[in-house]
């Protein structure tokens, strides 16, 4: 259950409106999940984040595929369920399979293990890493 009421568009105040068209309009639906209801009862900082995700998750140096599974690893290893699901769900319309999702699982959880073997045995970083 969230902490916080769901903003449904009908109840949204005008700016909120705003960023909920943004969102349709750029990912051609008519429908706007959860995460965005929730940070709609602070309107600026619904506003910040869409900007952030607009700008962070467009074509760049890394395909927006690569981004979303990106996003999805750090999510898992985060414990963000919502976040996990949705860019589960995003990875796949651009074309993940899932092998790639079970490869992609399976290289960060080797990360987090061999990142607390280093951490823990404090072992410094080798000059030639530098």
């Amino acid at each position: 259950m969230s902490l916080v009421k769901l903003v449904e568009y009908a109840d949204a105040v005008s700016e909120v409106r705003v960023v909920y068209d943004e969102i349709k309009k750029a990912r051609g639906t008519d429908w706007i999940n959860n995460f965005w209801k929730a940070l709609a009862n602070d309107p600026a900082l619904l506003r910040r984040t869409w900007d952030d995700v607009r700008q962070v998750m467009a074509p760049g140096a890394l395909d927006p595929l690569v981004k979303e599974m990106v996003y999805v690893a750090v999510s898992a290893t985060n414990g963000c369920e919502y976040c996990t699901h949705s860019h589960t769900a995003a990875a796949r319309a651009k074309g993940m399979t899932d092998a790639m999702l079970m490869e992609l699982m399976a290289v960060a959880a080797l990360a987090n293990a061999t990142n607390r073997l280093a951490n823990g045995l404090r072992i410094p970083v080798d000059e030639r890493f530098r």
